[in-house]
């Protein structure tokens, strides 16, 4: 099996970081759906246009690009034997926590869906930023190895 894996180690890779950037463009779009929704009074033709848009986004791209990520990175963790590193660990965590944000975000968007609105403009706005911050910090992790 070993052997296999580090055949399509590239594959893997590649698969990873192409699903990643599927699941980050989908996190920094969705607060901003979020935002164009809160312009719309519940119950309207503009607030469904918006809920239907949200709802695709999370269902289409969202969704199954976070699994595969978590898929080929565990993979390649495996066949890496990456288990034991410590930036390994940090990455793990910082890709937990995007997760947490993940399922966070999509639960604020189904309440906007029904008609309420938990969050302004200036927060989601900040809230925007977080895929960001995490990315940076993951990419680091990655490329350095600093531990």
């Amino acid at each position: 099996m070993q052997e296999v894996l580090s055949s399509i180690y590239l594959f893997l890779k590649s698969g990873h970081v192409i699903f990643m950037v599927f699941w980050l463009a989908g996190l920094f779009m969705l607060p901003r759906q979020c935002i164009y929704m809160l312009d719309h009074e519940p119950g309207s033709a503009g607030e469904a246009k918006w809920a239907t848009r949200m709802g695709k986004l999370r269902k289409i791209i969202l969704t199954p690009a976070m699994i595969i990520v978590w898929v080929l990175g565990l993979t390649m963790a495996w066949s890496g034997g990456w288990f034991s590193e410590g930036w390994l660990h940090a990455k793990l965590t910082l890709v937990l926590v995007l997760t947490g944000y993940h399922g966070w975000l999509v639960g604020q968007t189904k309440k906007m869906a029904r008609g309420e609105r938990p969050l302004t403009e200036k927060t989601l706005r900040m809230i925007g930023e977080v895929p960001g911050l995490l990315l940076v910090l993951i990419v680091v992790l990655v490329y350095l190895k600093p531990f």
